[in-house]
């Protein structure tokens, strides 16, 4: 059978920069259908923003598609701001978009940090949310940031780690985030670019089964390279600003909740383990291995089975809505 593929690339009927917390003004667009299912594209990182592509992963003859830049990335200002940045404040901003847009219930779709954020708002908002479509799952634990940004993901792909450990003297290898969040926040402007593009190109480079050069360059422009290093610096050694197990700790509240978990089996980024984990917590929610994948959702495996998703969703709440 063919893969699924992107549908076409459409154009927003409608932009609106809604403000939050001073300083913070945030993008928010919507295309599709305006009397559509609505649906809520919640984007990665922390710190990656939104891109055109993100509106194709669903039928916009079905679905009102709703894109926002979380605070302080993409094209919400001020860029980069770590004022009031907290993942409290993303879950809130949410709800503020939702009532602003006079939106009852909706779908979150939402992949890495997106699958984060959008199972934290569906753990305290559950009567607003329909269903949740999620990839590469991450739960924000200790054992997560560790695997990827110390000791893990670095026997995996040891070649691009020694690009990653570049700007670290021995010493500073001992703590990678912290070293780099100090880095990243040095008075020098160029040590501050260089730590970000390297962090970014990192985090590129170990999301794919195969090279991508495309996801390279995205990844390595300097507006989205900052704002991905600083913000996730930011939320990593913060803890990500929840408790340590908070999400499996606290999955019955996701009982009522319909979910598909879409999980690459070779996901070096975000781990099947914390997939297989968080499905048998949740015994509404449906784990979708896809076995020759990583972790970005352009793979064409995993587009295939997001897109596959999204058009049995809507299959479903037409029946309801």
């Amino acid at each position: 059978m063919e893969m699924l593929n992107l549908y076409p690339e459409i154009h927003p009927y409608a932009q609106h920069e809604i403000e939050v917390d001073q300083p913070h003004k945030l993008y928010v667009e919507e295309s599709g259908s305006p009397d559509g299912i609505p649906v809520l594209f919640v984007h990665g990182g922390p710190g990656a923003g939104t891109s055109s592509w993100n509106r194709c992963f669903f039928n916009p003859e079905k679905y009102r598609i709703i894109l926002f830049d979380q605070r302080g990335c993409g094209r919400s200002t001020p860029h980069c701001c770590l004022e009031k940045n907290t993942t409290i404040h993303l879950i809130e901003d949410m709800e503020v978009i939702r009532k602003t847009l006079e939106i009852d219930k909706w779908v979150l779709f939402g992949g890495s940090w997106g699958s984060t954020l959008s199972l934290l708002y569906a753990q305290k908002y559950p009567e607003q949310v329909l269903t949740l479509i999620l990839r590469g799952i991450f739960l924000c634990r200790e054992e997560e940031i560790q695997w990827f940004y110390q000791q893990g993901a670095n026997h995996i792909f040891p070649d691009y780690w020694q690009e990653f450990m570049k700007p670290l003297s021995s010493e500073q290898q001992k703590n990678v985030l912290a070293s780099y969040y100090q880095l990243l926040h040095d008075d020098n402007e160029i040590k501050q670019l260089s730590a970000a593009r390297a962090l970014s190109l990192w985090e590129s480079a170990c999301s794919t089964l195969q090279p991508s050069k495309s996801l390279r360059h995205d990844f390595g422009q300097t507006h989205t390279a900052l704002s991905l290093a600083k913000i996730e610096t930011h939320y990593f050694i913060k803890n990500n600003f929840i408790s340590a197990n908070q999400i499996l700790d606290d999955a019955e509240k996701l009982a009522d909740i319909p979910g598909i978990i879409v999980q690459g089996r070779y996901d070096i980024v975000c781990p099947m383990k914390s997939a297989l984990e968080l499905h048998q917590k949740w015994p509404n929610s449906r784990l979708e291995i896809v076995v020759s994948a990583g972790h970005s959702a352009m793979e064409a495996p995993i587009k295939d089975a997001l897109i596959s998703a999204t058009d049995e969703v809507a299959k479903e709440l037409d029946k309801i809505l």
